[in-house]
């Protein structure tokens, strides 16, 4: 019924590679890791990467225990917009929104203590995945990603535990739903007049059709995959797809955003003349601002 995630940021190989971050999920029940990823740091792509192996492997968890990350919870004080009041709610992270589509309830912990079960776990794998890890000469990400997968299996028959009830609370996952429709980064856009969506520095060409000659003004969904696609829905339907020469777009970067609007800072040109910091009178400009230039009349 439970589900504890977390990240352990640690030197797992010792000074042969950089420092990884370990994001993984135990069941609060059994305490079997059903899945466990080493990333770069702690984001939301490897949460999203764990959830979508544990659903396909197992099904989907009533709840999720969780810290009180930005990746899970907006911690921001600012003031709602007119949608979140509407809403009754802030609007969520991407990883927020997927728990409500998926119907998983999200619980806060308070302390590293309230997820013991987790924090023991990594305390384990410090110990004793390290050591895999050395024996293995891992020296790379790919190479401790597939020394975690042999020890796995193993950890799991060591630790895990029977459940007082049997019966498993999985809920199954709809065969009529697609994986990759779910678990990517969703942002809303408007169609351009020229029936096209941008998405940062791309262009989203949506074709035509014989039911709707123009999108122009629509607002649609572009999904984000995690294999490089751009995906353009509108009402649960696929209108346009690009595939990105490289799959790491501006966007990953901020991977734990809302799931909402992107806004891309603006770039000013020619911007205007400022006074300096320690300026102790009235700004005075120089002889060749645009304000000194006189005034051409034309008759």
């Amino acid at each position: 019924m439970l589900l504890q995630v977390d990240t352990s940021r640690h030197d797992w190989l010792e000074g042969r590679g950089p420092w990884l971050s370990l994001v993984g999920a135990i069941d609060d029940a059994t305490s079997e890791v059903l899945w466990a990823r080493f990333r770069e740091q702690e984001d939301a792509q490897g949460y999203f990467e764990v959830m979508r192996e544990v659903v396909r492997r197992r099904g989907i968890p009533l709840a999720l225990y969780a810290d009180r990350h930005s990746i899970f919870v907006v911690t921001k004080n600012a003031h709602l917009t007119l949608e979140e009041e509407l809403a009754g709610r802030r609007q969520p992270t991407q990883f927020g929104r997927l728990l409500d589509e998926l119907g998983v309830n999200l619980i806060l912990a308070r302390s590293p203590q309230a997820k013991g079960r987790i924090e023991r776990l990594w305390g384990t794998f410090q110990d004793r995945l390290v050591s895999e890890l050395r024996l293995a000469h891992a020296c790379t990400r790919d190479d401790a990603n597939q020394v975690l997968q042999r020890c796995l299996a193993r950890h799991n028959r060591r630790f895990m535990v029977a459940p007082q009830d049997p019966a498993p609370a999985w809920l199954p996952w709809p065969k009529s739903s697609r994986l990759e429709e779910f678990f990517c980064f969703k942002y809303r856009r408007v169609v351009a007049n020229d029936n096209t969506v941008r998405f940062g520095p791309h262009v989203i060409d949506i074709p035509r059709t014989r039911d709707r000659q123009s999108q122009a003004h629509a607002r649609v969904e572009v999904h984000e995959r995690f294999d490089g696609t751009l995906c353009v829905y509108s009402g649960g339907f696929c209108l346009a797809k690009k595939v990105l020469a490289d799959p790491k777009t501006i966007y990953r970067a901020a991977a734990h955003s809302h799931a909402g609007e992107l806004t891309p800072v603006p770039v000013i040109s020619n911007p205007k003349p400022q006074p300096p910091a320690n300026n102790s009178g009235p700004y005075r400009p120089p002889a060749n601002h645009p304000w000194r230039r006189p005034s051409v009349t034309t008759p």
